[in-house]
């Protein structure tokens, strides 16, 4: 009796007649099992009979689960593969408008230089923009003439304040001619400390005009430039509608037609666009050239003719005048000699 009153639960279950497990006492098995029954030795062969399966069903319940886990990962992957594959077919169609519209422009730019394709002018606008470009030619010259006047300048500067030393040495080893040979050692250094500050006010003329044509005019024809390959692709796209309006129209051809009208008005609008921007740019850039050239003129000539004239304070004046500065020798900063 004792042995009996010990038994386990489990092996009071009843069995029906067909070999199936009495409902009645499912229970107080379920009750009673341990926690970690799943991971004993027993689990490994509850799964091998339909009775144990049943019996252990509410402990182990990984089945529904990992089927439900597996669906939501493979879901994912699908939305992870859309999003790399997106990217990838808008640059492939990146690439292909870019092929076409390059195919087009090379094809204009070629039929223009072989004299057989028309190209659209606007007249007013073209020989604005040919002036700008003479006389862009035309200041980097004198530019260049005066980079060269300074060159010369410093060198005679140079051999001026040598001279005025070697009369001031003469004139002290020399006392019978110590008046003479002073008085020209004065001139010397006279005349080179005079040439300094027009070196000076030229050294500021090229530096005013380099940044005019430089960063000004150059600005402008870059804006000039993006003008010109904006009427490229008009041409090019005006040239393909009307090459297709000339041919049938069916229903192959209709839906390019009308591709091809939608791109030319495209093209139409950037180029009326730009070229009303080139045309305002070119205003305001014709005052803003007339404003700088009228005072970097004044200053180049008054330094010029008050230091030929020999009056210094009409030179000094003219630096006042426009805010110059000089930068002497042995200050902090480097002279104009050691820059040139």
């Amino acid at each position: 009796m004792a042995e009996e009153a010990h038994r386990s639960p489990a092996a009071q279950i009843s069995v029906t007649r067909n070999g199936e497990a009495d409902k009645s006492h499912e229970e107080v098995f379920h009750r009673d099992v341990p926690h970690n029954v799943s991971s004993g030795p027993n689990t490994s062969h509850s799964h091998n009979s339909p009775e144990n399966y049943a019996m252990n069903e509410g402990v182990v319940q990984v089945g529904p689960y990992t089927g439900a886990l597996r669906e939501q990962q493979m879901e994912g992957a699908v939305v992870l593969a859309d999003d790399i594959k997106s990217p990838a077919i808008e640059k492939l169609e990146l690439v292909r408008k870019w092929s076409i519209n390059t195919y087009k422009c090379t094809k204009q730019i070629l039929s223009e230089k072989l004299g057989r394709g028309s190209r659209t002018v606007d007249l007013e606008l073209e020989a604005q923009i040919e002036v700008l470009r003479d006389n862009k030619r035309k200041y980097e010259h004198v530019i260049k003439l005066a980079q060269t006047l300074c060159t010369q300048l410093a060198q005679m500067l140079q051999t001026q304040r040598q001279l005025g030393d070697a009369f001031a040495d003469l004139s002290l080893k020399t006392p019978e001619l110590h008046e003479e040979f002073g008085y020209n050692a004065e001139t010397q250094k006279l005349l080179a400390k005079n040439g300094e500050t027009l070196l000076g006010a030229i050294n500021f003329f090229i530096a005013n005009v380099k940044t005019l044509v430089d960063k000004t005019i150059e600005d402008t024809l870059i804006n000039i430039k993006q003008y010109e390959a904006a009427r490229i692709e008009y041409d090019a796209y005006r040239t393909d509608l009307e090459e297709l309006n000339l041919g049938p129209r069916d229903a192959n051809t209709l839906p390019k037609i009308e591709l091809s009208q939608q791109q030319f008005q495209i093209h139409r609008e950037k180029y009326e666009k730009m070229r009303n921007d080139v045309a305002v740019k070119l205003k305001f850039l014709e005052e803003n050239k007339v404003k700088v050239l009228h005072n970097q003129l004044i200053i180049f000539h008054n330094a010029i003719a008050a230091y030929f004239a020999g009056n210094q304070q009409q030179l000094e004046q003219t630096l006042k005048q426009f805010h110059i500065k000089l930068k002497l020798p042995g200050g902090e900063t480097p002279s104009w000699l050691e820059e040139h």
